[in-house]
């Protein structure tokens, strides 16, 4: 059912962890399936230096918070808040059903709580 990707990162979860001192966090939760997902990052002269998350979470989005946290580390906050529900849905390179499009965004939910608590100089 679900592309090699997401088997891939929900077998072997990338930056599965908490940080030990994070710049900020937000954790989002999906009522409607029980998705709860935690994403902390550090950020250093407005650059995402290092993300992690931790999930009590279905596999979509287990493997969205995954490629998510990869995906940010080393890019500028500025690039990481523009993106999208979009960019989340293709990186998991399947279609989901309707029902399922709310935990691969959760993730996305999170990091972008997160970044909004970011003072700007940051």
């Amino acid at each position: 059912m679900y592309s090699g990707v997401v088997l891939e990162h929900f077998r072997r979860p990338r930056n599965h962890r908490a940080l030990e001192a994070p710049t900020a966090a937000h954790e989002a939760h999906n009522p409607l399936c029980g998705d709860r997902v935690r994403v902390e990052v550090v950020v250093e002269r407005g650059v995402v230096r290092d993300a992690a998350f931790t999930a009590n979470a279905c596999a979509v989005c287990t493997a969205s918070a995954s490629m998510l946290t990869e995906r940010v580390i080393g890019v500028p906050v500025r690039d990481a808040a523009r993106l999208s529900d979009g960019d989340a849905l293709a990186a998991l390179d399947t279609s989901l059903p309707t029902a399922r499009v709310a935990c691969a965004t959760l993730p996305l939910r999170a990091l972008h709580g997160a970044l909004a608590q970011l003072p700007a100089t940051v």
